[in-house]
Order: structure tokens, then C-alpha cells, then sequence
């Protein structure tokens, strides 16, 4: 294969996940270009291994798909005509059809084009790759070596953050809080949010506090006096910065776990069973998942939770949340008021246990042996 197109129709997390399959498809091409709608673009613009972006605005996929714009897709299968691609390789999510953009693809003349599917592709595909039960990365993989990739076995999340990306949070070693998701049933409410953070900063955390610009709000509620509010102040670069200083971040299922595997970051995963964790967990790095896993909303794709009060991740104690981020950021130094030789923690004894916290799986490493 010499010019491949790569195509990953979603938002930031799930193009970030689609990494190690372009760096295979890419080290066996002349040239790759990947095709992203705006919400993946962030992420697409720090995966290494990819000559040129596209970006186009499909009316199939997103929380709200734009309506269709004839000229748009006009414009985009003529830009993909003057690209004189080889092989197009669509990568969807397990739920998602890659037909609409094979029928683009065979459009622009692309004469050869992979994808998983389970629908009947007519002459859209020539190769119709099956997909199995593994996570979204693995599955990614699989999905580039039936497109001729060399196999390259379990390969981590990677980003490249430009060299002159600084940190806003400054010095390393705090604890990141992100309790904001694209879709809300994967997020964390306020008032559990506030809790988590006024855990953590009890017991003597260095906290920071991210979120999208949609999440300004939702960060405030979270905040607490002595924490660090970053959200709607940060580039996805800054951000993944921020991340790579951090002793680990607590979050739901969303992006920010991704870019944190990304750039090698430990996860307190609260993660919402309206999808699948051996799908979507944090790939690569060490996570604690918490959370009910068998919640009555488990495997709805629910994208506003379905049973009042979220108790999925709400019924998982602040105490509980502070023992996991004890795993990854080890114990608190002390501080010893002077003329007094006890310990001043602000908590009690509950609080500095660092037994196991109750897991739905203990530390898991999707995507390693």
C-alpha cells in the first residue's frame, strides 16, 4: 500500500483509540491522511503518525448530526478524489455502520476499502472484516492488519504534545478531576463530583479541576477552596500536559481517560455500565474501575441516565474514590503543627485506610497480558 486514507467519524476519545491502528497502518504506507469530523479533530492533530488531516462534518454520526449538505459531500468526495488513495480503511465504533462513508470512498475512486460490518455491503466493501469481542483499540488493530497492516501486537495509546505546550497546572504530582463526559450518563453529578474533590483536598491532595468549555459550569459546582479549576481553560494539548504531570486523574468514561492513557497516566475509572468496560476502559495503563457494573442501565448506550439519582457512580463514596487515587499516588506526607507532635490531617482514620478500595475489578490493564 503507498497512499492510505484512514477514517475515525467520532469524537476525541474514540479517534485517540483508533491511534495504534493508523502508527500500523502508517509505518507500511508512503503516505496516510485521516479523515475526522470537528469533534475528533482535537485529537487527531496530536497522533503521530499521520500526514494530513481531513475534516468533514457527517450528517450519520454525533450526538446531534448535522443535516446533509449536498455541496458538503460533494466537496468532500472530490477532495478525496484529488488525494489518489489506494486503500480506505473506515474504523466505527462496534454500534456504528462504516456504509455511508464506504459509498463515498467508491465514489472518489478509492480502489480498495476496508471496514468492519455486519449489515451486507454490496460492492462497498472489499474486504468486510468481522469484528470480535475486544476493546475498541484491539478491535482497531485487527481492523488495519485485515487492511494489510504488519500485526504489532498490544501497542499503547500514544499523543505528540508540541514541544511548546505549557503546563497550567505547574508542578507535577497533583490529582486530576474531570467530571464532566460528552454524554452525560458517563459523568459524575455535581454534589458527588463536590464530594470527591472536598475528599481529596481534605486529606491533603494537590487537586486540579478540568473540563470542556461545555463544563464551566459543572467544574465550579465540583470545586472546593484549595483546588485548582482549569476547565474551559485548556487546549486539548494543554490539557494532555496537564495529565502527563498528574499522579493519576479521576474521571468517568470519557476522553480525558484516553488522553491520560495516552500520555501514560494511572485512572480512577468511575466508569457507567451503559457501555461495556472490556470495550472501553482505559487501554494500557493502570486503572482501578469502579462503579456497578450491573446497574439496571448496563448496556443501554443511554446517553442521559435512565435511573434517577446515577447510582452507578453516585452510590461510590468520596472515601472509596480517595483510597483508589491512594494506589497511584501513594500516601500523604503528614503535616505536623508546630509545638505538636500528632498529625493534622483534617480527616479521620477511615479516611487515611489505604486498604483496597471496593472494585468492580481490582487494577486492570485492558490491552496488556
Amino acid at each position: 500500500m503507498t497512499r492510505v486514507l484512514a477514517v475515525r467519524l467520532d469524537s476525541d476519545g474514540d479517534v485517540l483509540l483508533t491511534g495504534p491502528a493508523i502508527r500500523a497502518l502508517s509505518a507500511s504506507a508512503d503516505r496516510l491522511d485521516l479523515l475526522v469530523s470537528p469533534s475528533g479533530r482535537a485529537a487527531a492533530e496530536l497522533l503521530p503518525g499521520v500526514d494530513h488531516l481531513l475534516v468533514f462534518d457527517v450528517p450519520w454520526s454525533g450526538f446531534r448530526p448535522s443535516p446533509v449538505d449536498p455541496v458538503a459531500v460533494n466537496a468532500l468526495v472530490e477532495e478525496m478524489r484529488g488525494g489518489h488513495y489506494d486503500l480506505a480503511v473506515i474504523f466505527t465504533s462496534f454500534h456504528q455502520s462504516p456504509l455511508p462513508m464506504a459509498l463515498l470512498a467508491r465514489m472518489a475512486g478509492i480502489g480498495r476499502i476496508v471496514a468492519d460490518s455486519e449489515d451486507y455491503p454490496g460492492s462497498l466493501l472489499d474486504v468486510r472484516h468481522r469484528r470480535q469481542e475486544v476493546h475498541e483499540v484491539d478491535a482497531a488493530l485487527q481492523l488495519a492488519v485485515a487492511a494489510g497492516a504488519e500485526p504489532i501486537g498490544n501497542s499503547p495509546l500514544r499523543v505528540d504534545i508540541p514541544a511548546t505546550t505549557a503546563n497550567p497546572a505547574g508542578t507535577k504530582g497533583y490529582v486530576v478531576l474531570h467530571p464532566g463526559a460528552s454524554v452525560p450518563a458517563r459523568g459524575l453529578l455535581p454534589a458527588h463530583a463536590h464530594r470527591i474533590a472536598a475528599e481529596l483536598v481534605a486529606q491533603g491532595r494537590r487537586l486540579v479541576i478540568t473540563g470542556g468549555p461545555q463544563e464551566v459550569e459543572l467544574a465550579g459546582a465540583a470545586s472546593v477552596p484549595g483546588a485548582i479549576d482549569l476547565a474551559g481553560r485548556t487546549t486539548l494539548a494543554e490539557l494532555a500536559a496537564v495529565l502527563r504531570d498528574a499522579s493519576c486523574i479521576v474521571t468517568g468514561n470519557t476522553g480525558p481517560a484516553h488522553l491520560a492513557a495516552a500520555v501514560g497516566t494511572p485512572v480512577v475509572s468511575l466508569f457507567s455500565p451503559v457501555v461495556p468496560a472490556r470495550r472501553w476502559a482505559p487501554y494500557g495503563v493502570p486503572v482501578v474501575l469502579l462503579g456497578d457494573q450491573d446497574a439496571p442501565c448496563k448496556d443501554s448506550r443511554a446517553r442521559e441516565c435512565p435511573v434517577p439519582g446515577h447510582p452507578c457512580l453516585s452510590a461510590v463514596s468520596a472515601a472509596e474514590v480517595a483510597r483508589a487515587v491512594s494506589r497511584f499516588a501513594g500516601p500523604i506526607e503528614p503535616t505536623v503543627v508546630p509545638g505538636d507532635r500528632s498529625s493534622v490531617m483534617g480527616t479521620d482514620a477511615e479516611h487515611l485506610d489505604l486498604a483496597r478500595p471496593r472494585l468492580v475489578d481490582d487494577v486492570v490493564r485492558p490491552g496488556r497480558a
